[in-house]
């Protein structure tokens, strides 16, 4: 098929140039290889499920607001705009930004924590690591192997967009399920990712924080003028305000986070190309080797970023309601993986194969991987039915 390479820049990864998949398969006739792994991306449970699981809020809390599902479908939107105006391949970045949460658990931030904690004396947990997990061993749905058999380049991506992974002090280790996987494919964790991979990873810092604003006022955990303070969010309200004295809130707000979006954006392609035009890449292994990522925000723009986060973390993260949603949902997953990890024998019966006994190794990775996979509904009800003595415990979920 025509893969249209001639319009990729000589530092894109193009789709004839693959390092390829762990297992072979014939190439398709419609579509490129990363074309390919976007579409098992989208196919796949682990996927469907983001739909279920909290951005911020836990699922139930109310439909408006973002999921895990809505924000990789928002991140992967800014990074196929992005890639494609820096002549990369698109297809590659929106596959690795649909791609960049398969691995968190229910409950958001908290319920990782809770993990981190729970997993600390059997080799960790890390949601980088368990997206690799999901696409090479827990997803199964093809007849010749176990996972989705991506490209070498996504696989790179999904592990490695925040950078090198080696280098790592003796406190932190490399993830395990990271250690686990190399034994059968060597991802190159000592270099950074492509360019593809660089740009989702500052898209969902574009889509995280300008997504929360949305989320924070509407939810009321904070006020406009409280947000004020943030000078390059408060100079877009003034401008907003200024403009459509008579817009409503709703619109006001939408209007902010639109033009804030904006121009994070045309920073990124500002930067990118000044920093593209000082290394001169002629190959995406340039990229790789070059020492430091080569797309990203300016410094001023990465200073407006760190004070939106520094805003949002004591008025929106650690506020008293999500604190109190946090408590409990620690609590649910401590509750889940203590029993399960005593009694793997009431995990469903598909995932009590390969546990070798209550307590050991290998059956707390188990019960990890299952718990990682709920939703924020079945972890509820799975907790519920567990610990509740008046609940029947038959009910039927897929989770």
């Amino acid at each position: 098929m025509n893969t249209s390479s001639e319009n990729f820049a000589t530092f894109a990864c193009k789709p004839e140039e693959s390092r390829g998949r762990l297992h072979d398969e014939p190439e398709s006739a419609t579509r490129s290889c990363f074309q390919r792994d976007r579409d098992r991306i989208i196919h796949a449970a682990a996927f469907r499920r983001l739909q279920y699981k909290t951005q911020v809020f836990v699922n139930h809390e109310g439909d408006f607001f973002r999921t895990r599902l809505t924000h990789s479908l928002e991140v992967s939107q800014i990074a196929r705009s992005i890639a494609q105006c820096l002549n990369l391949n698109q297809y590659l970045a929106e596959t690795l930004a649909l791609a960049h949460d398969l691995g968190h658990t229910p409950f958001g931030h908290a319920g990782e924590f809770a993990l981190e904690d729970l997993m600390a004396p059997y080799g960790g947990f890390d949601h980088n690591a368990q997206s690799l997990r999901v696409v090479t061993k827990l997803e199964q749905r093809y007849a010749d192997f176990d996972g989705l058999n991506l490209t070498w380049e996504t696989l790179e991506g999904v592990v490695k967009h925040n950078g090198p992974l080696t280098g790592f002090a003796e406190a932190k280790p490399l993830p395990w399920a990271i250690v686990e996987y190399a034994k059968d494919q060597d991802l190159g964790l000592s270099t950074y990712a492509s360019g593809e991979a660089q740009i989702a990873a500052v898209a969902d810092d574009v889509a995280y924080n300008n997504h929360d604003i949305d989320d924070g006022l509407r939810a009321g955990l904070f006020t406009i003028d409280d947000i004020r303070q943030v000078d390059f969010v408060g100079e877009t309200f003034t401008e907003v305000e200024k403009r459509y004295p008579d817009l409503d809130f709703s619109r006001t707000v939408h209007e902010v986070v639109r033009r804030t979006i904006g121009m994070m954006v045309e920073d990124i392609l500002a930067e990118s190309r000044t920093r593209l035009a000082d290394a001169k890449p002629q190959s995406v292994d340039d990229v790789r080797n070059y020492g430091e990522p080569l797309f990203g925000f300016s410094d001023e723009m990465a200073k407006n970023d760190r004070e939106l986060k520094e805003f949002l973390f004591p008025n929106m993260y650690r506020h008293y309601k999500l604190n109190r949603m946090t408590s409990k949902a620690r609590r649910v997953v401590k509750d889940l993986f203590e029993l399960f990890l005593s009694e793997p024998g009431t995990m469903p019966t598909e995932w009590q194969v390969g546990t070798n006994g209550a307590g050991d190794e290998l059956t707390a990775r188990v019960v990890a991987d299952y718990i990682a996979g709920m939703t924020d509904r079945h972890a509820l009800d799975e907790h519920r039915r567990l610990f509740d003595l008046q609940a029947r415990t038959s009910e039927f979920s897929l989770g």
